[in-house]
């Protein structure tokens, strides 16, 4: 009978692990866990059909469970999109636009007080715009939208939550 080492190596991996102290960030420590708190964020509202994308995502990111039994914290998101020509034909024409969201955050308890956090999320993303019919430009830049939306989320959830891993008593 012979063992395939290859068979050891995820196992041998998740005994390091283990032994190193590591847990996952949205796993159970401290004081109820990060989960917890994440489902305890009221999420302001943000302008713009962007900035509702950029909410709506960063609602489902941060509440797995539902919608929050309580509200501790509240998280303020500033969010812009800027666009850059990237493809310029020698008539001027643009055939590629690179867009930029860029969020800025604050996470301050509920009733007042200091901020707990702050931070700022950044991605890219890119649209053709090459012979497009209205429609269907309209539908590629609503998709990016969304796109740059469940980035930024994704990052300021990261973001949060490493703030609720370190101060458990937050």
């Amino acid at each position: 009978m012979s063992s395939n080492p290859r068979k050891l190596l995820p196992a041998l991996g998740l005994l390091a692990l283990a032994g190193c102290g590591f847990t996952p960030l949205y796993g159970q420590s401290g004081s109820g866990g990060v989960a917890q708190q994440l489902d305890s964020v009221a999420v302001g509202n943000i302008p713009e059909r962007p900035g509702q994308m950029l909410r709506e995502s960063l609602e489902t990111q941060l509440h797995t469970a539902g919608a929050p039994d309580r509200e501790l914290y509240s998280l303020a998101v500033t969010y812009t999109i800027g666009t850059a020509s990237i493809g310029v034909q020698q008539d001027t024409a643009s055939t590629r636009n690179r867009l930029t969201a860029t969020a800025n955050w604050v996470l301050s308890p509920i009733g007042g007080g200091a901020p707990l956090a702050t931070g700022t999320a950044t991605t890219e993303n890119a649209a053709n715009v090459v012979d497009q019919q209205y429609f269907a430009l309209t539908l590629e830049t609503a998709t990016v939208n969304q796109q740059l939306a469940d980035t930024i989320a994704a990052q300021i959830t990261s973001q949060v939550a490493a703030y609720f891993d370190t101060h458990p008593g937050a």
